[in-house]
């Protein structure tokens, strides 16, 4: 059974901790995305306390740790993090917790990154290194997300070795690779040629790599979200959705759809704007509430709108 996240967004939150089935003490993980946060619980279910830094609807991009947070990282068994520059705001909390020895586990560089751009920066190898050039959002994908689960399990044999974490890993791995049969179930009423997306930024790589899909533009330029487009992008993705025959641009829940909608306003009353859960969890009952969830969910809302 899954034990219940503690939450330390906007405060933070202390948990009673419960005595794990060896009978030995509690150890405390922390992940730093909700979405790490749930891939984390399913690994390690009630043998661990689970800890997740950003709340639910955070902005992974810009989100900065209290000092309290900042604190956790060094005394924590193990700290999940993406990587791939995708905690950019608290980049320089996690290299200064990793100098002082923090057991930092980065799952994005592990996971076959794509690059986002030529000639940008290198990725070296190193943990916790501020790496330029690819595509942080490797959680798009659920067989990275299943592969994903076998380096934590790996990771926390190092912090308490009697405990068979593999077993469960590959429990949650079969519920991702289900999920991915679904999606491509979901998406399979979608014809070749209308497989074009456009999205606010640059977040749905992955997914279009998965599945067949095509991004030809986003909103805000890169795969950040903290980057402003100019009017001339603005105009140039409007010539292109005209080009490309795409009147959808799907937005997401973490941000304001104000861009968008301007954007749809250039193109006329058949463009529409579809919100999509992408650097965070849905809240309860919004049936993104995990990352299996939110994975079958962005599908179905993918499938509908480029399908009707």
């Amino acid at each position: 059974m899954k034990q219940g996240l503690t939450w330390l967004g906007t405060m933070l939150l202390v948990a009673a901790c419960s005595t794990p089935s060896d009978g030995g003490e509690t150890i405390t993980v922390v992940a730093t995305t909700t979405v790490w946060g749930d891939v984390l619980a399913n690994v390690v279910g009630d043998e661990a306390e689970v800890v997740v830094l950003m709340p639910i609807g955070a902005d992974a991009h810009d989100f900065q740790l209290s000092s309290r947070q900042a604190a956790l990282l060094t005394t924590a068994d193990l700290v999940v993090a993406n990587g791939l520059l995708l905690e950019e705001g608290m980049q320089d909390a996690l290299t200064a917790a990793a100098a002082d020895g923090a057991n930092i586990l980065e799952l994005g560089p592990s996971l076959d990154p794509i690059r986002s751009c030529d000639g940008c920066g290198v990725y070296d190898g190193s943990t916790v290194t501020r790496t330029e050039g690819f595509d942080p959002h490797v959680w798009m994908d659920p067989i990275r997300v299943a592969r994903s689960a076998g380096l934590i399990a790996e990771r926390l044999r190092e912090v308490r070795p009697e405990m068979n974490w593999q077993e469960q890993a590959d429990t949650y791995a079969a519920m991702l690779q289900a999920a991915d049969l679904e999606i491509q179930e979901a998406l399979s009423v979608v014809p070749p040629e209308q497989r074009k997306l456009v999205t606010n930024h640059e977040a749905l790589g992955y997914f279009a790599d998965r599945y067949g899909f095509e991004v030809v533009g986003s909103v805000i330029p890169g795969g950040t979200t903290l980057a402003q487009p100019s009017s001339a992008e603005l105009a140039a993705l409007v010539a292109t959705m005209r080009e490309e025959g795409v009147t959808v641009i799907f937005a997401e829940t973490i941000d304001g759809t104000a861009l968008a909608e301007a954007v749809a306003s250039e193109l006329g009353e058949e463009a529409t704007v579809v919100e999509l859960f992408t650097e965070s969890l849905g809240a309860p009952g919004s049936g993104a509430d995990t990352v299996v969830g939110m994975l079958v969910t962005n599908a179905h809302l993918i499938a509908d709108a480029l399908a009707g």
